[in-house]
């Protein structure tokens, strides 16, 4: 981007369409800021929701709970909704709160770059260049499928594809499938896929823990009642906040007391899995809740099927055709469908963001993740991530931890404001230093931490760098306000402050 470039000018820059970025767009709007515009690499709204697409894909967060307060939807077909739901959900949020003509649709985050001298940030994208006093980066924790080096995987003749990057052209009928990993994508697609497929060989390396998935359809005369009492609509989702949060000790304080849940567990496999040899197999020796408990009543069932192999044991090397396990288990394939997760203690949109220092945002994290209250890191003013470090869950609804930092980053433009004139606001990094450090020593006690396996929730070092130990009203009263203690407050110093400096070109978006 050019030094003195005519481009245009935003006061906030959102990164991303998803329930983040919608959310942070409709919050801005709440607060009579509507100099913003959303920047979304796709062609549509609905982040993860949009993207994941793979037979059977549903969320395991009861839809009254996963959805925004502000926007509720008593029209829910089901206790727990499906991905075409949700994003049927997303694109109705959109329009309701008059977000479309803010989104700038097929437009990827190539680099943003910090501009010391003139307080704002340079950000390039693919269909052009702009400035924006702040940055939101709600690109997601599950965006950036992972899929594993495996040695001569690009020899394989046969469809390879991620769960994320789901091939609806390819007809599955009849073929030899290898699904890789046991996450909560593949235990959705197994029995999806299982009985149209000759033959379905399961990779497992680590088996989970699995509860029945307790859905059924939403009856229209519930769905009456949440219409025309919409009272109704907040208990329900009172109900189901208030007992995840009531379970949250058990997973932060005393993951001995989950051992009752663990039983439960394995009497859910016993009643469908009869052969011992199998039940072995997916029996794991870990504590329950150390990985995500996955839900579902459909999964062990389709493991027992006679076209269905299970290999203890992660994919080693493709020859060929020929699948290669771990443990020298060879299998024919035609096609390979990774469910390997996503780039989440190392996502890649840190290797876009350059900081005050001239450093990247990946390099500030080189040794783990951290930010101050999840949002912000030091080194990079006037910079924001939803769902940031230490913000995950392992048992209730993100969109309760995505409303306590959108109620952050209402704080923050409002301290700016306050502030007056050209101005940003940089983390300290002994502020950074010490809430990370307060919340891994919590940490330490948690069935994360403690539960005996190695999750996605652990970076490449074993630090934790994704989960929230406590609860979501706890992370609701921490985020509350922006305290000044803990920001360093940057002044512009030049001719041009205060206000915007001769050469800004005013993006026009709707209002």
């Amino acid at each position: 981007m050019a030094e003195h470039e005519h481009v245009p000018h935003v006061r906030v820059a959102v990164i991303g369409s998803g329930f983040g970025g919608l959310g942070a767009a409709v919050r801005l709007r709440r607060e009579g800021i509507t100099d913003f515009v959303v920047l979304e690499r796709s062609g549509s709204v609905g982040g993860t929701w949009r993207d994941n697409s793979y037979p059977g894909c549903a969320c395991d967060v009861p839809s009254h709970l996963y959805s925004f307060s502000f926007a509720p939807n008593p029209d829910w077909p089901r206790t727990f909704s499906g991905q075409e739901h949700i994003r049927a959900y997303l694109e109705h949020v959109t329009d309701v709160f008059r977000l479309r003509p803010h989104i700038r649709f097929d437009s990827e985050v190539e680099l943003m770059t910090w501009d010391a001298e003139r307080l704002r940030w340079a950000i390039e994208t693919s269909s052009g260049d702009l400035t924006a006093d702040v940055v939101v980066s709600a690109t997601g924790p599950l965006s950036d499928p992972r899929i594993p080096d495996i040695p001569g995987l690009d020899s394989f003749p046969g469809k390879v594809f991620h769960s994320a990057r789901w091939d609806h052209e390819y007809d599955l009928r009849d073929k030899r499938v290898a699904m890789i990993g046991t996450g909560a994508s593949a235990i959705q697609i197994v029995p999806s896929i299982q009985p149209e497929v000759a033959e379905l060989t399961l990779f497992q390396r680590t088996p989970p823990w699995v509860m029945p998935r307790v859905d059924r359809a939403i009856s229209g005369l519930e769905r009456g009642l949440h219409r025309a009492l919409p009272f109704t609509t907040q208990l329900r989702r009172g109900l189901l906040w208030g007992i995840r949060e009531m379970q949250v000790q058990a997973f932060t304080k005393h993951p001995d007391a989950l051992g009752f849940v663990e039983r439960l567990a394995k009497r859910n496999m016993a009643r469908a899995i009869k052969d011992p040899a199998l039940r072995a197999k997916l029996t794991p020796d870990y504590r329950i809740g150390c990985k995500r408990i996955l839900l579902s009543s459909s999964y062990y069932p389709a493991l027992t099927r006679p076209n269905v192999d299970v290999v203890a044991s992660g994919l080693a090397e493709v020859r060929g055709s020929t699948l290669v396990a771990v443990d020298g288990t060879e299998t024919e394939a035609d096609a390979i469908i990774f469910g390997t997760g996503f780039h989440v203690t190392d996502m890649p949109i840190a290797e876009r963001v350059v900081g005050a220092d001239g450093r990247t945002l990946a390099e500030t994290w080189k040794d783990g993740m951290a930010a101050l209250r999840g949002a912000t890191a030091a080194g990079f003013p006037n910079w924001m991530t939803i769902i940031g470090p230490n913000t995950g869950l392992g048992n209730s609804s993100m969109i309760l931890m995505i409303e306590s930092q959108l109620n952050y980053l209402a704080d923050y433009v409002r301290q700016l404001d306050v502030l007056g004139g050209r101005v940003a606001l940089d983390a300290r990094p002994q502020a950074v230093d010490d809430w990370n450090h307060r919340v891994q020593e919590r940490m330490k006690r948690t069935v994360w931490n403690t539960g005996g396996c190695t999750s996605w929730y652990l970076d490449a070092r074993g630090r934790n760098t994704t989960i929230w130990p406590g609860t979501t009203s706890e992370f609701r009263g921490a985020t509350r306000r922006v305290d000044l203690a803990e920001y360093e407050v940057i002044r512009a110093t030049g001719a041009a402050e205060p206000g915007r400096g001769s050469d800004d070109t005013k993006l026009e978006v709707g209002a």
